[in-house]
């Protein structure tokens, strides 16, 4: 039971005024519990002389790799605090190496950071504190950790960070030649997901992004928050684009990639924002109607600009915000879809047990029903039914069913980044044998049975089995 580990690893990297408080009181109740407690993430970063952290040790967003060290010392009573940012030669790194070991959530998907921190400084943000100017992994780098999960039986990445547009920037090269290598090791069936990106930097490679999108291994998918449609608010905000700079990505990318899913975040309430400015916002919602649509009401993070700026009062961001939902939820995205044939790729089981989780080329959510032929699978199906968020669909009767990973997935829990010599040796050994027995075995006293080498090998045993561990606990108790 991950309540009675001796340990708490709790990760902050958030925006939003409720996520942080229950953050706190996390950490209350672990402290209350006599819990030891290490900390992550953008809150602890960018503020860790916050009252509410004396005391406890922080992980630095760019220390992850050391957090075998960090445990060590905080389960013998010490505080550690890892704070730095990692660099060669006077040049700022991306962060933790790629190749760790690790455990994927998912052991179908891998989640690729491609670059740390931004350029931007937007005024609302707490981000930047936390992670810095924009520091990018070099395109092999991100190569060889695409293609060590495809030989670990995943079939979808996903690329993500802070600003994947602006990626390549510090180190010569950009987005669409990370890609094209990308591509290139991408196994057929398996698929491509990338994550946000602001306007300004993808507004120079339209044409390539749209070669790149139309890929029949790469989502018609893409994330560009706009945050609001009135430009005076955007200047405050100091986004560095203007509505019609944004309108011009979304147009061009709507014509020359035909179906293409466009998400964006919107702030509600934001200081200065009057009733003209938010209609103006909810004008491009209604002309635009995104189906996936993220809205925030404001909360000014303590140490930014915007926390000094003149507030909205509190009544008018609740309401605008209900307002604008009211307005995202007035239209169905996906009714005019019953009745298609579609391709999708079936990766995961629905919160409600009920169904399969799959995506079509547009990265939009279809259920399917529980077949365990199907997961990890390409599946033929008709779309019969549709709601605000998803659509169902019916297998096809005599359609073959397609598998896009090139190796077995690892199992659930199973330490990822092992060369299979090393996972051979400790099969034989008798010294690793389920990650649900690691989990038992260390959820009791989170002390490693592995001494600190200086072995390659035994380093990343010794960081996989203490994310493990960690994960676990936190996953089962900060989100059951």
């Amino acid at each position: 039971n991950a309540s009675d580990a001796d340990l708490w690893l709790l990760n902050s990297c958030t925006v939003k005024n409720p996520a942080e408080d229950h953050f706190r009181n996390s950490i209350k109740k672990a402290q209350e519990e006599n819990k030891k407690i290490v900390l992550a993430g953008c809150v602890p970063q960018a503020q860790p002389r916050q009252d509410y952290l004396k005391g406890l040790s922080i992980i630095g967003v760019q220390q992850i790799d050391r957090v075998v060290e960090v445990v060590e010392e905080t389960i013998k009573g010490h505080s550690v605090r890892l704070l730095g940012q990692k660099k060669d030669n006077g040049r700022r790194l991306g962060g933790a190496r790629l190749d760790l070991p690790k455990i994927r959530k998912n052991p179908l998907i891998e989640i690729i950071s491609i670059n740390t921190g931004c350029l931007n400084a937007c005024t609302y943000c707490k981000t930047k504190h936390a992670r810095g100017n924009l520091a990018s992994y070099p395109i092999d780098e991100l190569v060889d950790r695409a293609k060590q999960s495809f030989q670990e039986g995943v079939c979808e990445i996903w690329l993500t960070s802070e600003d994947t547009g602006a990626y390549g920037r510090d180190i010569g090269t950009n987005l669409p030649t990370l890609l094209w290598k990308l591509v290139e090791v991408i196994p057929e069936g398996a698929m491509l997901r990338l994550g946000m990106t602001n306007p300004p930097y993808i507004l120079e490679h339209l044409e390539e992004m749209a070669k790149i999108l139309n890929h029949p291994r790469v989502y018609a998918f893409l994330h560009i928050p706009v945050q609001s449609a009135s430009d005076s608010v955007l200047m405050e905000m100091k986004r560095e684009y203007c509505v019609a700079d944004f309108k011009r990505v979304v147009d061009f990318l709507k014509e020359k990639v035909p179906g293409i899913t466009i998400a964006t975040d919107i702030i509600c309430g934001f200081p200065g924002e009057t009733d003209q400015d938010f209609q103006e916002t909810v004008k491009l919602v209604e002309e635009y109607k995104f189906p996936s649509l993220f809205i925030n009401q404001f909360y000014p993070r303590p140490g930014t600009p915007a926390a000094k700026m003149e507030q909205v009062p509190a009544q008018v961001k609740k309401q605008r915000t209900k307002d604008l939902s009211r307005v995202f939820h007035s239209y169905s995205p996906y009714n005019h879809k019953i009745g298609e044939r579609q391709q999708v790729l079936v990766t995961e089981e629905s919160f409600d047990s009920k169904f399969y989780v799959a995506h079509n080329q547009f990265y939009e959510q279809v259920l399917v029903p529980k077949n365990p032929a199907f997961m990890g699978k390409m599946v033929e199906v008709d779309i019969c039914e549709s709601g605000k968020h998803f659509m169902k669909g019916q297998p096809v009767s005599d359609a073959k069913v397609y598998t896009p990973s090139i190796s077995k997935p690892l199992a659930k829990g199973e330490v990822s980044g092992l060369t299979k010599d090393f996972r051979n040796g400790l099969g034989s050994s008798g010294s690793h044998t389920s990650a649900a027995s690691q989990c038992d075995s260390a959820s009791s006293r989170m002390v490693l049975p592995m001494p600190r080498l200086y072995q390659d090998c035994a380093l990343r045993m010794s960081v996989g089995l203490a994310l493990l561990a960690l994960l676990f606990a936190f996953f089962v108790k900060v989100y059951n």
